[in-house]
Order: structure tokens, then sequence, then C-alpha cells
């Protein structure tokens, strides 16, 4: 089948090559980096976590998201997400691959990564990211491999696949939950360290994911003979609302904790975000324009008269996933570090090698995604014939 994605006509292979352009570009500061070492980033001693990490955890809860497709598909028979729950293994499958990627790249050196291999250690929580990120990633390449297959011969998927997927749910549930426990276990790190973390992630995931399911359907919608139906569409604009809706609620009961406790150390890192401490504003606008887009996204999608509009409905999609991104692929880890634990206000912002290197990696996601949807297009196409 891998053939399949050999196959294209030129503005299939014109993307390609922009995107083994960008990969290249970021390979080649990647290089660079393992040359020079973190230095060319913008870490230091007291921002230790950036950018590379920032991704890793956003990206984390991209992969975990599939869950809401494959979830009602396969345990409340609903038949309309037949058509995308492969497009939702899929992109977990990349997404995940993006994940083990940044985490390399965070490392300096390669080589360090079979240090959790070497010597393992159950009583880390790193370890047990390690164990849920590839445990997953196996049982996604499963899923589709031998669903797939089965399509494309005609036939109904072999009796053991299905405890396969009945496993990978919770499993799904899990690599997020673990993600987060690694935050909100620091005790030394009072922004991280609530027990509504796990929670937050998982509804910012839920809401995120199939925000981007949505656009990539109206996308194969536009350029493929592909098509889900607007029913499907629909219960995914559903599930992103209440999912959205959760998110800014348990970000609402994290300002009334802080505040209402009015202790220094749990405010200043709100402040930092928001308003800005000690003349430090960077990530002030950001922070206001996700907040925003999120505000702006609830309305359209709670107005049925405007998010029946394929237009609308794609613009609150794509603010969804750009809030989510600046909350989790920005502030949510730089502002753990600042301030300090002794109250030392900082400084980070990602070099330029550091955005190459990542945009590097998000085009060998977006390869991977471009490579498994013109495959599963393919297989769909031949049995349609």
């Amino acid at each position: 089948m891998f053939e399949k994605a050999l196959r294209g006509g030129r503005h299939y292979w014109t993307w390609v090559v922009v995107l083994v352009g960008l990969i290249a570009l970021g390979g080649a500061c990647y290089l660079l980096q393992m040359q020079e070492g973190l230095r060319i980033t913008g870490l230091s001693r007291d921002v230790t976590w950036g950018f590379y990490i920032a991704q890793f955890t956003f990206l984390v809860g991209v992969a975990a998201s599939a869950v809401m497709v494959v979830l009602p598909y396969y345990l409340h028979d609903a038949k309309v997400f037949g058509p995308i729950t492969v497009l939702g293994e899929f992109l977990a499958i990349a997404a995940v691959t993006m994940c083990v990627m940044f985490i390399v790249v965070d490392l300096g050196q390669p080589g360090r990564a079979f240090n959790m291999l070497l010597h393992p250690s159950p009583s880390s929580i790193l370890f047990w990211d390690m164990v849920v990120l590839s445990g997953y990633l196996v049982l996604n390449v499963i899923i589709t491999r031998v669903g797939l297959a089965a399509e494309r011969s005609g036939q109904k998927p072999p009796a053991w696949i299905k405890p396969v997927i009945l496993l990978s749910i919770p499993w799904a549930f899990s690599i997020h939950t673990v993600t987060a426990f690694i935050y909100s276990g620091l005790a030394a790190r009072p922004f991280w360290m609530t027990a509504v973390l796990a929670p937050r992630f998982l509804a910012s995931a839920f809401a995120s994911g199939p925000a981007l399911l949505v656009l990539v359907c109206l996308l194969l919608a536009r350029l493929t003979r592909f098509r889900v139906g607007q029913e499907a569409i629909g219960k995914l604009t559903v599930i992103m609302t209440y999912a959205l809706l959760a998110n800014v609620f348990f970000v609402a009961m994290e300002f009334f904790t802080a505040f209402y406790a009015a202790i220094p150390e749990h405010t200043a890192h709100f402040r930092y975000l928001f308003v800005g401490l000690e003349g430090h504003r960077g990530l002030v606008p950001f922070m206001w324009t996700a907040e925003l887009l999120a505000l702006g996204a609830l309305v359209v999608l709670l107005v049925p008269s405007l998010k029946r509009q394929t237009g609308l409905l794609a613009a609150a999609s794509a603010a969804i996933i750009v809030s989510v991104w600046i909350e989790k692929g920005m502030a949510m880890v730089v502002a753990g570090f600042v301030p300090t634990p002794l109250g030392r206000v900082v400084s980070y912002w990602p070099t330029v090698p550091e955005l190459l290197i990542s945009l590097g990696i998000y085009a060998f996601g977006a390869l991977l995604v471009t490579g498994f949807y013109k495959i599963a297009l393919s297989v769909r196409g031949e049995v349609a014939a």
C-alpha cells in the first residue's frame, strides 16, 4: 500500500517538495545545534524547558484527541465517524512521532535518549511517559495497518483487532494525563502544581484535536472527492464546543484559586502572562490573543446560525487551534519557570535556529500525514470503484 503515496499530480508533488525543503532546513539547523549545543537556543539555567517541550505538550494533546472519533465509533456504534476514524488515527501517529522528535532535539545529544532504555526508572514519571507514548504509537500503527488492509480486500477486520482498538481508548487518555503529571508533580513550580492540570490538558486536547480534524475534512473536500458529510462535521463541532467550554472553565478556576488566596507565588505567574512582571511583557499580547480567540470561537460555536456557515466554522476551528497552541505550545511551559523559585524574573524567547528546527519537525509530521492520507484515500477510491 505504501506505493500509493508515491503517486500524485503536480500540486501533490509541489507540496511534498516544499515539505522536504523545510525538513532539510530544519535538519541543517539541528546539525548546527549538535555542533554548538543548546546555547544556540533561548534556553538558560533558569528556563530549562522552552519551545521544544512546549510543542511536545501541544502535540501530545493532538495525538490523544484521536480518541474523540475512535470512542463513539467503536463503543457507541456511531457509524457517522467511520470515514474519519482512520484520519484521526493517522493524525495521532504523526503527532506522536513529532513528540518523540521534539524530545530528542531538546536533549541536545540524541544519545542521551538511550539512558531511559538502558537505565529505566519506574519511579520516574518521564519513564511512564515514554511507555505510554511508545505504546500508543504501536497501537495506532497496528490498528491503521490492519484496518486499511481489511478495507482494501473487502473483508471484515480480524476479531483480534477489536481488543486492541478498545485498549487504545484508555491509552489515549493516559498519554496526556501522564504528560500533565510531569508538570503537576513539581512542588517548586506552583503554576503547574494543580490538580486540574490533567483535566485541563484533556479538555484543551479534545477541543483542538476535533477542530484540526474539521479543518482537515473541509480541506480534503475542496482538494479531493473525499466527503465525510455534514453530520460527522456537526458531531465533531459539538465535541469541540463542550471541550472548549470545559477548558475555559478550568482556566477560570485557576484564576479564582490563585487570586482569591492571594498567595504571591501563585499570582505572580498569572500576572507575568496577562499584565507583565517587572517590565517583562513578552507573552502578554499572545495570552490576550489566545483568550480572545477562544471566546470568539465559542460565540460562533454556540450560535447555530453561525456554525452552519462553513467559512465561520473553519475560522472558529482555526481560532481554537491557535488559542490552544499559544496556551500550551508556549505559555504553559515558560510561565512555570518565570518567576523562578527565588523570585527572579527572566526572559525567554526561542531563537531563529530553534524555530527552524521546530518548523522542520512540523514539516516532517505534515509529510507523514500527507502520505498516510494519500494511502487511505487511494484505498477507499479503489474500494468505491
